[in-house]
C-alpha cells in the first residue's frame, strides 16, 4: 500500500526547491505524491511550474490585493485544511519559511498528521529580520518529524532548541538541485534561455551587477536607499545593471520614482527560472535581499552583497563569498565599487565554494522519508 505525500508550496522560491523533492519522492516505489499550491505568487509560481513540469493537484490561488498577513494566515490554514481532509495524507511536507509553510504545518498538527520540513533550522535570531518569515519557520520547528536541514549550522540550531537529534538530517539545500538540473538544460537546449538574451547582449562589454530586492523589512526607507544606490553605480559606463524587478508595489512604486532611467539599467519583468540561472551565470556580482540567492550565487562563484543587517544563512559569509552590508546607501555603493575595483578583494569572495550543497540533497531527504515510512 502506498503512502500519501502532500507537498504544500506557494512561492516561486518553494517551487524552485521543491520540484526537485518532488521529482525524488515520485521516483520511489511506495509513495503517492500529491501536491497543493497556494500561489502566494501567482505569475512567479506558474513560470517554476512550467518549466518543472508540475500540475498541481490542488490549487487554492489566494491571494488577494492588499491582502493582510493575518488575512492571508487564516485563508490558508482553512484552505490547507480542507485540502488536507480531502487527500488524508500519510504527511505533509512544507518547505522554508513562508506562510504557507507555517500554515501547512499547523494544519497538518491540528489533524495529528507527521509533518515534513524542507530546509528546517535556519535562524538569524531577530524575530523582525527577516519579517515575518523568522518566526513563521520557528512555528514549524516543533510541530515536525522530520527536519531537513541544510547545513550543519542549521542542525544545530535546532538541536539547542531541544529538537530530538534523531529527527534532524543534515542534507544540503534543494536549491543546489535545482539550479544544477537547469543549468543542465541551458546546456541541453539553448533556446530556453532565449527570454534574456536581449538584456545579455545590450550588457555586453560591462560588468554586471545583478539586482534583487523584495524583503518586507526594507520597505519605505530602506528601499528607497536601494534604488538611490543603484542609480549611483549605475553611473559608471563600464557596469550593467540588470534589475529584476518584484512585482511588489512596495518596490515597484519606489523604483519608478527613484531610480533614473539609464541606458545601462535594465529594469525587467520577473525572470523565469532558466532566465535567471542564464543572468545569475553571467554577472560579475550581485546585490540582494533575498535568503535563496545567497544559496545559489556561491555555486558559480558570484560574490554576494547582502542588503541586510542579519541573515539565517551565515554559512556564506562565514565562507566569505558574501557580505553583510545594510540598506544604507553610501555603503551599497562602496561594497559595490570595491568589488569592481580592487581585483584582489574580488577574488577572495569569487571562489566557487558553496557551504549549501552539493546537488543530492533532494535524494536524502526522499531516502529518509521513505525508510521511515517502511519503519
Amino acid at each position: 500500500m502506498a503512502h500519501t505525500i502532500l507537498v504544500v508550496f506557494g512561492t516561486r522560491p518553494e517551487a524552485i526547491k521543491l520540484f526537485p523533492v518532488i521529482r525524488a519522492l515520485a521516483s520511489i516505489e511506495g509513495l503517492r505524491v500529491r501536491t497543493c499550491v497556494t500561489a502566494q505568487h501567482r505569475g512567479l509560481l506558474d513560470q517554476v511550474l512550467a518549466i518543472a513540469g508540475l500540475t498541481p493537484d490542488h490549487d487554492l490561488d489566494i491571494m488577494e490585493p492588499g491582502q493582510s498577513l493575518d488575512r492571508l494566515t487564516a485563508r490558508l490554514l482553512t484552505g490547507i485544511g480542507e485540502t488536507i481532509d480531502v487527500e488524508q495524507p500519510d504527511m505533509v511536507l512544507v518547505q522554508g519559511d513562508t506562510a504557507t509553510a507555517m500554515a501547512g504545518a499547523l494544519a497538518a498538527y491540528y489533524r495529528r498528521i507527521p509533518v515534513a520540513h524542507v530546509e528546517a533550522g535556519l535562524r538569524s535570531g531577530d524575530i523582525y529580520h527577516p519579517w515575518p518569515e523568522e518566526v513563521n519557520r520557528r512555528i514549524v520547528a516543533p510541530i515536525a518529524q522530520h527536519h531537513f536541514a541544510p547545513t550543519q549550522t542549521a542542525a544545530d540550531a535546532l538541536i539547542r532548541e531541544a529538537i530530538d537529534p534523531t529527527k534532524v538530517h543534515v542534507t544540503g539545500n534543494t536549491v543546489i538541485d535545482a539550479l544544477h538540473w537547469t543549468r543542465d538544460r541551458i546546456g541541453a537546449e539553448p533556446g530556453l534561455a532565449d527570454t534574456v538574451a536581449p538584456v545579455l547582449a545590450k550588457m555586453a562589454g560591462r560588468r554586471i551587477v545583478l539586482v534583487t530586492t523584495h524583503r518586507r523589512e526594507n520597505f519605505g526607507d530602506g528601499m528607497a536607499a536601494i534604488a538611490r544606490a543603484i542609480d549611483r553605480i549605475a553611473e559608471r559606463q563600464d557596469v550593467g545593471v540588470i534589475f529584476p524587478v518584484h512585482p511588489n508595489p512596495n518596490v515597484v512604486a519606489v523604483m519608478d520614482e527613484l531610480l533614473g532611467d539609464r541606458a545601462n539599467v535594465a529594469r525587467i519583468a520577473p525572470l523565469d527560472y532558466p532566465g535567471f540561472v542564464a543572468v545569475l551565470a553571467a554577472s560579475d556580482i550581485v546585490l540582494t535581499d533575498s535568503g535563496g540567492v545567497q544559496e545559489e550565487a556561491p555555486a558559480l562563484g558570484k560574490p554576494v552583497l547582502v542588503m541586510r543587517e542579519t541573515t539565517e544563512r551565515p554559512e556564506g559569509v562565514a565562507a566569505g563569498t558574501a557580505k553583510l552590508i545594510g540598506t544604507d546607501e553610501d555603503r551599497i555603493v562602496s561594497e559595490v565599487f570595491t568589488l569592481l575595483d580592487d581585483s584582489d578583494a574580488y577574488a577572495v569572495m569569487a571562489r566557487a565554494h558553496n557551504p549549501f550543497g552539493d546537488g543530492h540533497a533532494s535524494a536524502r531527504i526522499g531516502k529518509v522519508i521513505a525508510d521511515g515510512f517502511r519503519r
